[in-house]
């Protein structure tokens, strides 16, 4: 420590030599100030978190359920982020998992705390060691850290077939005509064909609203994804998505007959019952008791992220050039577009098929 003008310092060090020094007890004008409680700190750098990423860009709905993870995590571990260590998350995710939580979900927790503590370095390191006498140091590492599953882990699904995709929205189509609740119905077959023909994350379908839908952009329309998912907390990323397979002529009766029913005239395109938007949890649980209600075998459901993975195999399987994919998904890089293609087993005869079709045509077109 040194002592200048009345407070006491501490120096702060680094690579090359004094790089500054922190004010930690007492004013020049008074006597020493209390440090706030560990509590009421966190909660301040919860709240300048929150700050940043409003800044950013994000979402109020990213930064509220992103919110809500980091404070479950924190909530588990019993201590503040700067004094929870390795064996701290570890004991935080064995905890997770003894409640069932699904690895994807799991990931999420420690993204959640990996941004917020990755803040606190970059932000208040100097001024936490300042007041708690702690250096920060990541206790998050390689083994603690979930895993991204990717489609070459093994053990991942293939995405439902055209087959098994056309049999659930059949099943939904004729659900209307005996639905208890007639708009809900309709806005379950309109969404979910949304997200397999349009190629949209749950999230994204669910934060569109009725101004999003151009009917007269292009030859098809286009929905204007505004809040489309970023890369590493880069904010949202907008995108134009085309609507193909007459997904224009399913969104005009969804609007004309259905969307009007709802209590609520809000402007979200797939509401709840009470106009509002609908939860990404939500989402997923629907489609899961809706296929319960269809009786799919277990093996053969799927996940909204499936449906957007059976959007892109399906597009790439009748000819759609992949980088035109790639933008369509709103992927960053082709890699990982083509790690969502998991074409058929019959795709490399399908090809021949129709390369050989198109040469034979080609060459009775020539002898005309």
């Amino acid at each position: 420590m040194r002592l200048l003008a009345g407070r006491r310092l501490r120096v702060v060090e680094g690579a090359g030599g004094l790089v500054g020094a922190e004010a930690v007890g007492r004013r020049e004008d008074g006597p020493a100030r209390c440090a706030p409680g560990s509590g009421v700190f966190q909660q301040e750098c919860i709240d300048a978190f929150i700050g940043s990423q409003v800044a950013q860009g994000f979402s109020q709905i990213t930064i509220e359920n992103g919110t809500g993870v980091l404070e479950r995590f924190l909530a588990l571990a019993g201590k503040p982020a700067w004094e929870i260590t390795e064996h701290d998350a570890d004991r935080v995710i064995a905890a997770l998992v003894k409640r069932g939580v699904t690895q994807t979900t799991r990931r999420g927790y420690v993204q959640a705390f990996r941004g917020f503590f990755s803040f606190l370095e970059a932000r208040k390191a100097i001024e936490i060691e300042a007041l708690f006498g702690c250096r920060l140091r990541d206790p998050l590492d390689r083994f603690n850290s979930a895993r991204h599953v990717s489609s070459e882990t093994p053990g991942l699904l293939p995405p439902p077939t055209v087959e098994r995709v056309d049999a659930s929205f059949e099943f939904l189509r004729e659900r209307l005509e005996s639905a208890r609740k007639w708009a809900p119905a309709a806005r379950d077959y309109a969404l979910f064909r949304t997200l397999y023909h349009a190629g949209l994350r749950a999230q994204e379908a669910a934060t569109l609203e009725i101004r999003d839908v151009h009917f007269n952009r292009g030859p098809f329309g286009k929905l204007h994804v505004r809040l489309g998912k970023g890369a590493r907390g880069s904010g949202p990323r907008p995108r134009w998505v085309p609507m193909l397979d007459q997904l224009d002529e399913l969104l005009r009766w969804y609007l004309a007959e259905a969307r009007s029913l709802f209590r609520e005239k809000g402007p979200v395109l797939f509401c709840d019952e009470s106009g509002g938007v609908m939860a990404f949890g939500t989402i997923r649980n629907r489609l899961a008791y809706l296929q319960q209600l269809e009786g799919a075998p277990m093996e053969e459901r799927f996940s909204p992220h499936a449906l957007r993975r059976a959007c892109a195999t399906r597009n790439y399987e009748r000819g759609v050039d992949l980088v035109a994919i790639q933008q369509m998904l709103g992927h960053w890089h082709v890699g990982t577009t083509m790690r969502y293609v998991q074409p058929s087993s019959t795709f490399v005869e399908d090809a021949y098929v129709r390369a050989i079709s198109d040469t034979l045509a080609e060459l009775e077109r020539e002898e005309e």
